[in-house]
């Protein structure tokens, strides 16, 4: 009894449930259709009124005739006025009636009580039944004569209903009485065909067909509301007895009919409503159903969603549906039914005959009106999905033969068709590439990677065939020309991803951003270009590790880490990640400059910061300095290479004139080095390392006398030459420290020492200004200048402050006697170029 309990109660709620929707549903349908009829009332009334106006005169736009001087007048003497017609008075038009929001009052008092009552006869006569089942008291066959009965009473019910003169007035009792028969004659022919055995099925196929007509015949006499009960009731009618107390076969058949007479009806009279009621109502069964049934049940169910699913299709345009996605409802819904009833038929060829028969009549359908393209192509991404599903389980069966026939059912009408629209297209790309690369991804060892480069390969043919007949369509956006070339650029690098070594793993994405960056100018559509950006962001993908690597390794060495090399990747992962792809992504960028569309500034940022990356890898890869020692004897050489590789990079985009933006960017990269690495993180006078024991050609100073003369010889710019300046002056004092230190630049400051700094010091700034007033170069006078103001300073206050003596004497006059020398072939030369400051005049 715990479990009959169980069952009877959860189909008590569901009955309670369904009926107060219907209510709730009836109440706001109700609203609608009476402002419908009024409308059409009033069209009516204007269309007869019409027809007795008569039309109105013409107004007479004849010119005046012309009078001709060589011709007699003629005088015209006024045409006698036409009779009047007889014109019926002008009858005023009625007020359109204007639809009021009934009120409270009028809603729970008046129409509320009507269909609840409605509903509640037919649960009294559902619950009635049920209590003679549960009591034992009756047997079958007077149960069902019982059910009968009843029914009989509510649809005579309904005809007295209309007839009487205390009823007729409000149609809504006929109507209500009507419905809730026709429920009650579905329920009792569900017990005695279904339950009871009391009549054969063709008996029990007659009655049905016998209680459908006097359904749709009601409902075309009582209008919506009627056939709303029929519907309710039809689709309840099997949870009186449970729905598997016959089988699932009669009940399928039943719900069939059932369905197929509420489109007729719907079609019929025009009611999308009832159209959608029935598909959904029916569709929600059948997912109740796959839920319910036995694993060996399950076949018939899915055969009752295809013979659905292209029922109602066929019937939602004749019932007046416009919008494509709602007629392309039924049939995506059945297709994902069928994806939920393959697994329960374990993927064998029941389950993909269903799927496949249901895609080809979505094909074909969509080829017939164009408004049902959504259909397959829902068809085609559920059947991607069920076959990554139905590959990922231990035993896969017939699914990689569904895979082949999926392939053939959507490629080859969407390769043919794809110039007639974008759906037809999209089939055509998606249709060929999708199900082999799904194939691929959840089952690889089902061939050898050469069988998969193979075909792959002639899949990307077929692709890049399509692509090719609308090259016609260049920046139209077209889904053929951009969906083809993509797809033949995926498959093309997946076959190649078979076969290449592990070495050349990012051959694959080179290869198909080359091509797509071939066909992007062959064509000059933009979409196709900006798609070459795709291969070059799996490129930056596969690089995510090396790259990681390399910034942990600059990073540290930003704060001091001696020895990054052993940080960086090895060798091969420097070729394989980024090698390889920065010289094909280079060759493009060089080759067309209109590749990769509007993502062109993407690519040229990627391929910038590349190129200087790949070539710091490649400079730190000979020295490999991975030890301290090796540190102290090559460290200062290394780094000073890959600053001059950095400036004479930029040096020679600048004089090329090509990519300001980045000369700029690789010059300051350069002089950044040297100011934090070798002065301040790394400064050879403060960490010991070897720059070598030959005087003027040491590694110090040819490293800063490169840079500084890499800079004085690009054209002046903002800023440029006092960097190559102070470069100079820096350039010097390496030379100094050197010639007292020797390769190590390390130690104390010496007398010596310092004395050196101040007469190369002098030195220089007498050179810049000598050549500042040869070449009238304001910028260099005011530079040797400045230098020997300073190098004035450091001598009075540092080096004549260590001196003793005669020294400081001797010192102090020979600096006076220089700077006065300096000072009067400074004006001498000054006023010779005629920019001569005026002479100090002596006081009066």
């Amino acid at each position: 009894m715990g479990p009959q309990l169980c069952h009877n109660t959860g189909v008590d709620l569901f009955m309670t449930l369904l009926f107060a929707g219907i209510v709730a549903a009836l109440v706001l349908m109700w609203r609608r259709l009476t402002a419908v009829e009024r409308e059409v009332e009033y069209l009516r009334e204007a269309l007869v009124e019409a027809r007795f106006e008569a039309p109105a005169q013409p107004i007479a736009t004849t010119p005046p005739a012309v009078e001709r001087r060589d011709e007699p007048a003629v005088v015209r003497r006024p045409a006698a006025p036409a009779a009047p017609l007889s014109v019926p008075p002008e009858r005023e038009a009625p007020p359109k009636p204007r639809f009021e929001m009934p009120s409270f009052e009028a809603l729970v008092g008046g129409r509320l009580p009507v269909w609840v009552g409605g509903a509640a006869l037919v649960l009294a006569g559902v619950f009635l039944v049920r209590l003679s089942i549960e009591s034992g008291l009756l047997t079958p066959g007077i149960r069902t004569a019982l059910a009968g009965l009843f029914a009989l009473l509510l649809l005579a019910g309904g005809e007295v209903a209309r007839r009487l003169p205390a009823t007729r007035d409000d149609p809504r009792i006929a109507q209500v009485l009507a419905g809730a028969g026709i429920a009650s004659a579905y329920a009792t022919l569900y017990l005695a065909a279904a339950a009871y055995d009391l009549v054969s099925p063709i008996a029990g196929f007659a009655i049905m067909l016998a209680i459908t007509g006097i359904a749709l015949g009601l409902a075309l006499r009582h209008g919506p509301p009627t056939a709303v009960m029929a519907l309710a009731g039809g689709f309840a009618a099997p949870l009186v007895a449970g729905f598997d107390a016959a089988g699932i076969g009669p009940l399928l058949v039943y719900l069939g009919l059932f369905v197929a007479a509420l489109l007729w009806l719907a079609v019929a009279r025009g009611w999308m409503w009832l159209a959608l009621a029935a598909g959904a109502s029916a569709f929600g069964w059948a997912g109740f159903l796959l839920a319910a049934v036995r694993a060996d049940e399950v076949g018939g169910v899915a055969a009752f969603i295809v013979a659905l699913a292209l029922g109602v299709t066929l019937a939602l345009p004749s019932a007046g549906i416009r919008r494509p996605w709602l007629r392309a409802a039924p049939m995506v819904a059945g297709l994902a039914q069928l994806l939920l009833a393959a697994p329960l038929l374990d993927f064998g060829p029941l389950a993909w005959g269903f799927y496949l028969v249901l895609s080809a009549a979505a094909l074909f359908l969509a080829w017939r009106d164009p408004k049902l393209m959504p259909a397959p192509v829902a068809a085609l991404g559920l059947v991607l999905v069920l076959l990554g599903v139905g590959l990922m389980r231990p035993a896969p069966g017939v699914t990689a033969t569904a895979a082949i026939l999926a392939t053939l059912l959507f490629a080859i009408p969407g390769q043919l068709l794809s110039r007639t629209g974008r759906g037809w297209a999209l089939l055509g790309v998606v249709g060929t590439a999708g199900p082999v690369l799904v194939v691929q991804l959840a089952a690889t060892r089902l061939l050898e990677p050469g069988f998969w480069c193979l075909l792959d390969l002639l899949l990307a043919g077929a692709c890049a065939w399509l692509s090719w007949r609308h090259r016609d369509r260049a920046d139209a956006q077209d889904t053929g020309l951009v969906g083809g070339g993509l797809a033949a650029a995926v498959l093309l690098s997946a076959g190649l991803q078979q076969i290449v070594p592990g070495a050349l793993v990012a051959l694959p994405l080179a290869a198909a951003m080359a091509a797509l960056a071939g066909w992007g100018r062959t064509t000059g559509d933009a979409s196709v270009r900006r798609l070459t950006l795709l291969p070059l962001l799996g490129l930056l993908v596969l690089a995510l590790i090396p790259l990681a690597q390399v910034a942990e390794a600059f990073g540290r060495s930003l704060f001091g880490e001696m020895l990054p090399y052993r940080l960086l990747p090895p060798l091969r992962d420097i070729l394989r990640f980024l090698g390889l792809p920065t010289a094909v992504l280079v060759s493009i960028l060089f080759a067309d400059r209109q590749s990769f569309g509007r993502a062109r500034r993407i690519a040229l940022a990627v391929g910038g910061g590349a190129v200087p990356l790949l070539a710091y890898l490649l400079l730190k890869q000979p020295l490999a300095i991975a030890e301290p020692p090796a540190f102290a004897a090559v460290g200062f050489v290394e780094r000073a290479v890959i600053t001059q590789a950095l400036l004479l990079a930029g040096w020679a985009l600048v004089r090329n004139r090509r990519l300001p933006r980045v000369a700029s960017l690789l010059l300051a990269l350069g002089v950044a080095r040297i100011v934090w690495f070798d002065l301040m993180v790394f400064n050879p006078a403060g960490v010991p390392q070897a720059v070598g024991a030959i005087p003027l050609l040491n590694a110090a100073t040819l490293h800063f006398a490169l840079a500084a003369a890499l800079l004085w010889t690009l054209p002046p710019r903002r800023g440029t030459r006092p960097i190559a300046a102070a470069l100079t002056l820096l350039a010097l004092v390496a030379t100094v420290r050197q010639a007292t230190h020797g390769s190590i630049l390390t130690g104390p400051l010496g007398t010596g020492e310092n004395w050196g700094y101040s007469a190369a010091m002098l030195g220089l700034s007498l050179f810049w200004l000598w050549r500042g007033i040869t070449a009238k170069a304001s910028d260099l006078r005011l530079l040797g200048l400045l230098l020997l103001t300073a190098t004035t300073f450091k001598v009075f206050l540092v080096d004549a402050a260590a001196l003793e003596g005669v020294l400081r004497i001797l010192s102090f006059l020979g600096l006076g006697f220089a700077l006065i020398g300096i000072g009067w072939a400074y004006r001498r030369f000054l006023t010779e170029a005629g920019s001569a400051p005026p002479a100090d005049r002596a006081p009066a």
